[in-house]
């Protein structure tokens, strides 16, 4: 009862801190009403770039800001973590009524400093960000002949070593008639917080419409400044604004201001609320995914007849062969065995630092889980871009929940190793609880320091540290440590044979046995390549995921392959009488995360060729050493299991005095 009622304490605490720091919210979860003439309110969020992989706040920019001041939005953990900085704007539309020439604002004099920097933006090709009621602007432009989305325009354009700002915005909203539906209260999002109240039936008679579509198309106009010196925000600029995307006008110059307006028009269109996303979440390329699924199955399809072979010729025929000798002729056939039979003495024999391997293979345990759970839950919806954050906010969250895993895997196989000591049990779930997290939280304080010195909002707030080291030390701590109590309850797992007093020699090798575990790795890379592309991708050029379908049926198939894998390289190393399979077995599969890394480095040199900057390529591949670590622990994990499943599974069979 007591574990229980601080069970309930723990998750309580965690939903607090959800809920009050970062407005725990599910954006675009259903569709808004709006009224002929209602308000509708653009939001911006950070500035980005494929250039530097650092964003920045939209008013670090010399923009107009809206007449109440800059408010920020709620925001959940996830969002915050990813850089984003959601924040009203001075875009104000009115539903379904056109304007044209709208004025917004006349900046003040560039200073230095102020040119400077805009000029830095616009060479980093930097992007700007717009929302509206949770859907980001897109732009349409054409290369070839072949139409391309974009979402967000850029800051402006360098001709020649002039520098032009994009100005004036001509925005188009689609809008689709209002569907009643049986829902009497619509949960708001960072659009329109709050609880919108149930309709009365008068209401329900007045047209209403909801946006189903925002795009933009950025201008470079040259303004009259005279013009405009005594027009107040959202009057009408004196004369028709031109609009031609293919032409600039507006070069930037030290201690001259910038004319800021911007045109929307509103059109009906037959897009449905559901389907509204379907703009951004299109992914060219399915064929290419099928591909890599069916590459995948044959290389299973290979390992598995391996697999095969060495359970139903080798393995049973040696087993069969066995027992149907008498005791006198075991006991000669005893003293020529060979292969595998020859290390039973040795074979269950500890392994080197063997708290070590426990702790790892306990947070594997928890990292895969993490990775099973929240790919499932986005490839059932519960995830989806509409959901802005939710993605790494449901991996914070299961993560720490399946600290109960990895505190019960690594006690319970360290009492197997300890044969059944139960003495340390703390020490490994402590060492469980910190040992991933550490190395994780090291990596992002160093990051954080060149992102705190660039002034980006990519940068972790320290309040968020402070919530971050919380969650950690008062959530995924101590469900470590009950985890681990658990172990220590659990019966350990009985070895099959004894082991000897004096290790058996092992003979030399004909090739080093790391070399072979090293190589190993290849085959698991095979499985994922394909998709490793799309999700780094997805990662650093700014394009949008959402095939999890796809990543959860390859992920499935990298388990099975790196399963197979480590099993047919501990069969081949006991064959060879090498009885030290504990770390190769986990490292043969593991592996792959340093094929995964040098593709990481390829990917920067070769498609990552305009990164500019030390603190980019250092932020990118810090970024990318997490993801290989994460990568090494889980499907290192994998290939443990399989193989200490398989030799127990092959030496219980075996009845050897």
């Amino acid at each position: 009862m007591e574990f229980w009622g601080g069970f309930r304490v723990w998750v309580l605490t965690v939903c607090l801190i959800f809920q009050s720091g970062y407005g725990f919210y599910l954006p675009g979860s259903y569709p808004l009403k709006h009224v002929v003439g209602d308000e509708l309110s653009v939001k911006v969020n950070s500035i980005t770039s494929i250039d530097t992989e650092m964003p920045f706040s939209y008013y670090s920019l010399p923009f107009c800001k809206p007449q109440g001041g800059v408010k920020d939005s709620a925001e959940n953990l996830g969002e915050v973590l990813m850089g984003d900085r959601i924040e009203n704007s001075p875009y104000l539309f009115k539903m379904y009524k056109n304007q044209t020439d709208v004025f917004l604002c006349q900046t003040d004099p560039l200073t230095d400093d102020q040119f400077k920097i805009l000029k830095e933006r616009i060479d980093e090709m930097y992007q700007v960000n717009l929302i509206l009621d949770n859907l980001p602007a897109i732009r349409y432009t054409k290369k070839e002949g072949y139409p391309l989305r974009w979402t967000g325009y850029p800051v402006g354009i360098n001709l020649k070593g002039s520098y032009y700002v994009f100005n004036h915005l001509k925005f188009k909203v689609l809008v689709h008639k209002y569907e009643e539906t049986n829902v009497a209260s619509i949960m708001g999002t960072g659009d329109a917080a709050g609880v919108i109240p149930t309709v009365s039936k008068q209401e329900l008679d007045v047209p209403g419409y909801m946006v189903v579509g925002f795009e933009v198309v950025p201008c470079s106009p040259l303004h009259n400044v005279d013009l405009v010196k005594n027009l107040k925000m959202y009057e009408k600029y004196p004369n028709p604004v031109p609009c031609d995307p293919a032409s600039v006008s507006m070069q930037i110059k030290k201690g001259q201001s910038i004319v800021f307006t911007y045109e929307v028009t509103f059109e009906e269109s037959d897009i449905k609320w559901p389907s509204r996303w379907d703009a951004y979440l299109k992914m060219e390329g399915s064929k290419v995914h099928w591909f890599s699924i069916l590459n995948s199955l044959m290389v299973i399809t290979f390992l598995a007849g391996i697999v095969l072979v060495i359970f139903l010729r080798t393995v049973r025929r040696d087993l069969t062969r066995y027992e149907e000798l008498d005791k006198e002729a075991q006991a000669q056939m005893n003293e020529e065995l060979s292969g595998w039979k020859l290390v039973v003495g040795d074979v269950f024999r500890a392994p080197a630092n063997p708290a070590l391997l426990c702790i790892m293979v306990g947070d594997g345990v928890q990292l895969l889980g993490m990775g099973i759970v929240t790919i499932l839950f986005a490839a059932l919806g519960f995830m989806s871009p509409a959901s802005r954050g939710t993605l790494i906010t449901g991996m914070l969250f299961f993560y720490m929940i399946l600290g109960v895993a990895a505190g019960y895997v690594a006690v319970r196989l360290w009492r197997t190793i300890c044969c059944g000591d139960h003495r340390g049990w703390v020490s490994v779930s402590w060492k469980a609880a910190c040992f991933f997290p550490g190395i994780a939280f090291l990596i992002l304080t160093i990051l954080n320091f060149l992102l705190w010195g660039s002034q980006s909002t990519g940068a972790i707030p320290f309040s968020l540290f402070v919530i971050l080291l919380l969650l950690w030390f008062c959530i995924s701590v101590p469900l470590t440590l009950v985890g681990g109590y658990f172990g220590a309850k659990a019966p350990h797992i009985e070895y099959p044979v004894r082991t000897n007093q004096i290790p058996r020699e092992i003979p030399p090798q004909k090739y080093p046995s790391w070399l072979l575990v090293l190589g190993a790795g290849t085959l698991p890379f095979g499985t994922l390549f394909i998709e490793l592309f799309f999700i780094m991708s997805s990662l650093w050029m700014g394009r949008v995921y959402y095939v999890f379908g796809f990543l959860f049926i390859v992920l499935v198939l990298l388990v099975v392959v790196c399963a197979e894998v480590s099993l047919v390289l501990t069969y081949m190393h006991l064959c060879v009488e090498d009885w030290k399979w504990w770390w190769k077995s986990f490292f043969a599969s593991g592996s792959v995360a340093l094929y995964i890394f040098l593709y990481s480095i390829n990917y920067l040199i070769f498609d990552l060729k305009s990164l500019s900057g030390p603190v980019s390529a250092t932020l990118y591949l810090g970024y990318s050493l997490f993801m290989v670590l994460a990568i090494m622990f889980t499907t290192g994990t994998v290939g443990f299991l399989s193989s200490f499943w398989f030799v127990h599974y092959l030496f219980s069979s075996v009845k050897l005095d």
